[in-house]
């Protein structure tokens, strides 16, 4: 018999710690090989963990809701095994594409206010202390400064301070008086309570607000991506720029194909790889939109790593990026947009998944808008929408004389960085995806 140690595996490039969400198993139950042990959420996705040997568990050393770093030991499993036992993870997840975005990492990190900015890249260089976003956003929401953020002892790996450190320091400062100007004690008896949980602040919220409503609470990634949407806001000044594009060869192309593709393929095509093959090419012509702002310097990625939003059955909002995109064809864009959307409907992504876009594509179309004005996916600096495609009357151009004619069309949006893409820029980039669009080769054979 041996005892395995199994710890919490490395989920990305600059992921550090994981929340544990559920245990899929308890102490004493038999376990095989690759099977389900616990579910794990980072910062950028939510993740099974499978068991990297096959036994019995012998012991779990945290609960649900723990936040715990990369390498730490989580289980321990009982195993037949022999004398050799080896020590390893229980998912390594597969290195990111090198690319230059690598440069950046050090002193960036994505997704926060300028605020935060601060305080991270002051924390990471100068006091070589690392903070989890977790840590940060309750940091920021109690309005804790990073001075004393600084002062605050940290229990995890190399003094780091871990949700339980601030969460006990938040407690032990609202036990805490500060001297104030208080004329006498029933003045700060009469001051309102502040709710000490979640369900008394619930229902501290109903009492004050009227009428029949329910409150629900939000999850946690409805949290995350408010705060996401929120810090780019803060970060990037939006400008959008919309144009017009007459899909008619799309549409007509896809029709004539998409049965023989499917059986010949074995899956589906949509429009959305056509969409991405088309997106990559005009890239490469602008290249500015394929960056992203650090301090002042402008860092132009050379690889295109598009992101395709994709709504999730919860109401929620991902990105899968399809890394390296312009090195792809139509079937290999088809069977990649269809594997990340299937994979993020089932809570099947690697974070590795969701990691290194430097483009975004939203289709709001989907559900039949006409038009958008999205948010841009920080650290990049460009988010295309694609509205729903409406047969329309139209004035058609051509060597006899204008006719009117129907044709299939689409509204496009882009919103972009103010900062680094000007409106000249902007706009001839979104006229040139439109006229992309428009050309498709009807004949074409993928």
């Amino acid at each position: 018999m041996a005892i395995i140690d199994l710890v919490m595996p490395k989920m990305g490039e600059s992921i550090m710690e994981a929340t544990i969400l559920k245990w899929h198993k308890k102490v004493g139950d038999p376990i095989a090989l690759d099977e389900t042990l616990l579910e794990i959420a980072t910062d950028k996705v939510d993740s099974e963990v499978p068991s990297a040997v096959s036994g019995k568990i012998a012991e779990i050393l945290f609960k649900e809701n723990d936040v715990v770093p990369v390498g730490t030991v989580i289980a321990k499993v009982e195993t037949n095994a022999g004398n050799q036992v080896d020590v390893a993870p229980v998912v390594q997840a597969p290195p990111a594409p090198q690319t230059e975005m690598i440069q950046e990492t050090p002193p960036y990190v994505p997704n926060i206010t300028p605020a935060e900015t601060q305080v991270q890249s002051t924390n990471v260089i100068g006091a070589n202390r690392f903070y989890s976003p977790l840590v940060l956003n309750i940091a920021q929401s109690e309005g804790i400064p990073f001075s004393d953020l600084e002062k605050i002892p940290g229990t995890g790996n190399d003094g780091r301070v871990t949700k339980k450190d601030i969460l006990a320091y938040i407690a032990q400062g609202k036990n805490i008086t500060t001297p104030v100007s208080v004329p006498t004690p029933v003045e700060k008896i009469s001051e309102p309570t502040v709710p000490t949980s979640e369900k008394e602040e619930s229902l501290q919220l109903q009492k004050n607000i009227p009428g029949n409503v329910e409150i629900i609470e939000m999850d946690r990634m409805r949290k995350m991506i408010a705060k996401h949407m929120v810090d780019s806001k803060h970060t990037s000044p939006h400008v959008t720029s919309f144009a017009e594009a007459d899909v008619t060869n799309m549409v007509i192309w896809r029709d004539k194909v998409k049965k023989e593709f499917e059986k010949r393929e074995g899956t589906k095509i949509t429009f959305t790889p056509l969409f991405i093959d088309c997106i990559t090419r005009v890239i490469k012509k602008f290249p500015m939109i394929n960056s992203s702002l650090v301090n002042d310097q402008i860092i132009i990625k050379k690889d295109i790593n598009i992101g395709m939003a994709t709504a999730l059955p919860s109401g929620n909002l991902i990105v899968p990026v399809i890394h390296n995109a312009d090195y792809l064809n139509l079937v290999g864009l088809s069977k990649k947009v269809n594997s990340l959307a299937d994979n993020a409907r089932n809570n099947k992504l690697r974070p590795d998944d969701t990691q290194n876009g430097t483009f975004t594509l939203t289709n709001v179309g989907t559900f039949g808008s006409l038009m958008g004005t999205p948010i841009i996916n920080q650290p990049q600096v460009a988010i295309l929408a694609v509205g729903a495609i409406k047969k329309r009357p139209v004035v058609i151009e051509t060597e006899l004389g204008d006719t009117i004619g129907i044709r299939h069309m689409m509204y496009l949006s882009l919103s972009y960085d103010h900062r680094i893409v000007d409106g000249s820029l902007g706009a001839s980039f979104l006229t040139a995806v439109a006229k992309e669009f428009e050309k498709w080769d009807i004949n074409l054979n993928w």
